[in-house]
């Protein structure tokens, strides 16, 4: 039951790039419209379980959504870039090396041989399978420059990602709790980041459903954060790399070469197997 917990911000948080680029907007609007739909979903978590909010958690959950925002809106301005199936399996297996090593070092989750070697051996596979995704024969509409502009924010936006996850795990507050400050904290951010944009339109209202869908993703990260660990929780969350990649092809008609897509095909059966031996680590 751990484990299949810790799949479900796979499926939202890996649909969420579909969502957002179907319904359209700037990185400033879905960013925005993002963390007023998941600041909405928190207040009804609040209402409805009325946690205790001290000093630490409200600390603890602004910053980690302060960071959250700089994380989400990069990835966005990333797939403007490279495209869903472009941008999405670097970024992953950017931040699964980031969060993964944090988990194993910082928290000391990995605490025997047997987990070092399970660990390494499944944080390479993913990192493989990610790459296989990312794959490309040349030839895009997409020069260099966009390219480097891509890459660039993939990189700031896998900072934000990992002290988004790193601040929550180190603090070990309350899941439920530290919901509201924290997308109090994605709010300000995106306001913040959105301030100087034309993001008063139907696109900023549209992208409250990829709020939901992290907020509903975000929810069940926290709670498997407690139950098996940053290390484990945060990579399985990932694989949602197989829905946002083969789902921007089917989906969004992004295009792929026959080589390319054998490669995607492969990269996420990595992907799964990966995720697997993480939730093995666990049993």
């Amino acid at each position: 039951m751990e484990i299949i917990i810790a799949l479900i911000p796979a499926i939202a948080w890996g649909s969420i790039g579909l969502v957002s680029n179907k319904v359209g907007g700037t990185a400033y609007n879905q960013t925005l419209g993002m963390t007023i739909g998941a600041f909405i979903f928190s207040i009804g978590i609040y209402l409805f379980y009325q946690p205790v909010i001290d000093m630490k958690i409200m600390i603890t959950g602004l910053l980690s959504g302060l960071f959250w925002v700089l994380g989400q809106q990069q990835q966005f301005q990333s797939m403007k870039f490279m495209g869903v199936s472009g941008a999405l399996p670097i970024s992953t297996g950017c931040q699964l090396i980031a969060n993964t090593l944090a988990g194993a070092l910082l928290f000391h989750e990995w605490k025997s041989g047997r987990d070092v070697t399970l660990g390494v051996l499944a944080l390479v596979i993913l990192i493989v399978g990610a790459r296989f995704t990312a794959v490309s024969d040349g030839g895009e509409s997409n020069g260099s420059g966009e390219k480097n502009k891509g890459y660039r924010a993939i990189a700031i936006s896998t900072v934000g990602y990992a002290l988004y996850t790193i601040i929550v795990n180190a603090a070990g507050v309350d899941a439920l709790a530290v919901i509201l400050p924290q997308s109090a904290g994605m709010l300000i951010g995106g306001i913040l980041f959105s301030v100087k944009q034309d993001v008063l339109n139907k696109y900023t209202v549209r992208n409250l459903i990829t709020g939901l869908l992290w907020a509903v993703g975000n929810i069940f990260m926290l709670i498997s954060m407690k139950n098996v660990g940053l290390a484990v929780s945060f990579s399985l969350s990932q694989t949602g790399i197989i829905i946002s990649t083969l789902g921007s092809i089917w989906l969004l008609g992004e295009k792929k070469t026959k080589r390319e897509f054998r490669y995607v095909v492969m990269g996420c059966i990595l992907v799964i197997i990966g995720g697997v031996l993480l939730g093995y680590l666990k049993s």
